[in-house]
């Protein structure tokens, strides 16, 4: 609890014992521990993520983000000298050009060569290579670079799955089968983070969801490396989130539509999908399918139109996502609900256990 400003970033805060953060999954995905704040609640409930068939109600329309991650990392070295250069994709122009993540970027001139793939490694085909063209405008950390062939083509084969930094190890061949949800589309690769509240379905609890006349509408956001930045502005306001890709079609614009007419409740999978609804919702809160990018910034004091209640992990302190959160459900009960998983033993961020969430019935829109 804190009696900073809604708008210093101090104010989103928190410690977390460094044997709380997930390394793995758990070892089934539904399995994970749920915490529960629901519009009725002052303080948080304790389950397990099989709450959600309680939680879930006839008619309500869970959104779920069908992104697939990619090997969006990968290793080259400057032309002439050999530094070594980290690579995360982030998104492809229409001017044939890459948005990228370099490391260390402030290291990397207009101009520089890249030669991707240049170390001896096993497997490895012909180096790809590229020019770094300078910096995104408006994105921090970001550069436009030309590659000389399909570099997202050679990151499926070649790159490495970008797991978040706060793991502190690199993937191996479990990530690559857990750090995917089970309805991660295969012709929609293009994440270099996983929608992870996603992570915590299965087929079998989605089967029975649907069943019990939970509808379920698919939304397509691209995540991208820019998720895992910190905010570095004291003031929240200041921070800029890079844009990534959405994609919504005709059918879950529809089922969006119907179960807001029929007064269901949209019920999003992490924060990934929030922003994607946000995006293509108008005032009148009717839903509209399209594609393009986004760059939704939710922090407190935005008014929500498009979500009724959210399934997702808990977030880093002072991170955009733990913004939206506390935009979301409130930021006193959140950063209190957070301090109690904390005191419970819960585990934390992408590969940890999960929550669901509503705001107080007097702060809906």
């Amino acid at each position: 609890m804190t009696d900073r400003p809604a708008f210093d970033k101090a104010a989103y805060r928190f410690d977390l014992p460094a044997d709380q953060i997930a390394r793995r999954p758990a070892a089934e995905r539904d399995q994970s521990r749920l915490l529960m704040l629901t519009a009725d609640d002052d303080r948080p409930r304790h389950g397990t993520f099989r709450d959600v068939l309680e939680l879930l109600r006839p008619g309500d329309c869970l959104v779920v983000n069908d992104t697939r991650v990619m090997g969006a990392r990968l290793f080259a070295e400057k032309g002439g000298t050999g530094g070594k250069v980290e690579v995360l994709l982030c998104r492809p122009e229409a001017d044939g050009t890459t948005v990228c993540l370099l490391n260390p970027g402030k290291k990397v001139r207009e101009g520089t060569r890249l030669v991707v793939g240049a170390q001896v490694r096993a497997g490895y085909a012909d180096p790809l290579f590229g020019t770094v063209l300078g910096r995104q405008p408006g994105e921090p950390g970001a550069y436009r670079v030309r590659f000389e062939g399909d570099v997202f083509a050679y990151a499926q084969t070649f790159g490495d799955l970008p797991l978040p930094p706060y793991l502190e190890r690199p993937a191996d061949d479990k990530d690559a089968e857990t750090y995917q949800t089970v309805y991660a589309h295969p012709d929609k690769v293009g994440a270099a983070a996983a929608p992870t509240a996603g992570l915590h379905f299965t087929h079998a609890l989605l089967e029975e969801l649907s069943h019990r006349g939970v509808h379920r509408a698919t939304v397509t956001l691209h995540v991208g490396p820019g998720t895992f930045l910190p905010v570095r502005t004291d003031d929240i306001r200041e921070h800029v989130v890079h844009p990534e890709r959405y994609l919504v079609d005709d059918t879950a614009a529809a089922t969006l539509n119907a179960t807001r007419a029929a007064g269901g409740r949209i019920v999003a999978v992490g924060t990934t999908s929030v922003r994607v609804l946000e995006t293509i919702v108008d005032d009148q809160g009717r839903f509209a399918a399209g594609q393009g990018l986004t760059d939704a910034y939710i922090y407190p004091g935005y008014t929500f139109r498009a979500v009724d209640a959210l399934i997702t992990n808990f977030h880093l302190p002072e991170s955009s996502l733990l913004l939206l959160v506390c935009a979301f459900a409130g930021t006193e009960r959140v950063l209190a609900a957070y301090q109690e998983a904390v005191d419970a033993g819960y585990r934390f961020y992408s590969y940890g256990d999960a929550s669901f969430l509503e705001p107080r019935a007097e702060d809906r829109p």
